[in-house]
């Protein structure tokens, strides 16, 4: 069995909004992570009202065991995108909830 980071978006109707969560699993391969993790995200959804799964799950396998300081999820994508660019595009559009 090895760890692994799953992030599952998810949309709140009612907020009009879209969340990201990264959840960690232990399981014997990528697509395992991935069943475990979109199994707990559609619970995550019937305790919720007004919250849909979006049917995207993305898996990580982690090198180590988790502590503190060990890297949960990745994700790599190629652009041309200068950085501050890049940054607004996906990351800091103003439209991010935080806090």
């Amino acid at each position: 069995m090895q760890w692994y980071g799953v992030r599952c978006v998810f949309r709140h109707l009612a907020l009009g909004v879209y969340e990201e969560r990264v959840t960690l699993w232990t399981a014997r391969s990528f697509d395992e992570a991935i069943v475990r993790a979109e199994t707990e995200a559609r619970e995550y959804c019937e305790v919720l009202e007004d919250v849909e799964y979006v049917e995207l799950a993305q898996a990580f396998l982690l090198d180590e065991v988790p502590g503190e300081g060990v890297e949960v999820f990745s994700l790599m994508r190629e652009s041309e995108l200068p950085r501050g660019e890049y940054v607004r595009r996906f990351f800091a559009t103003g439209d991010e909830r935080t806090g």
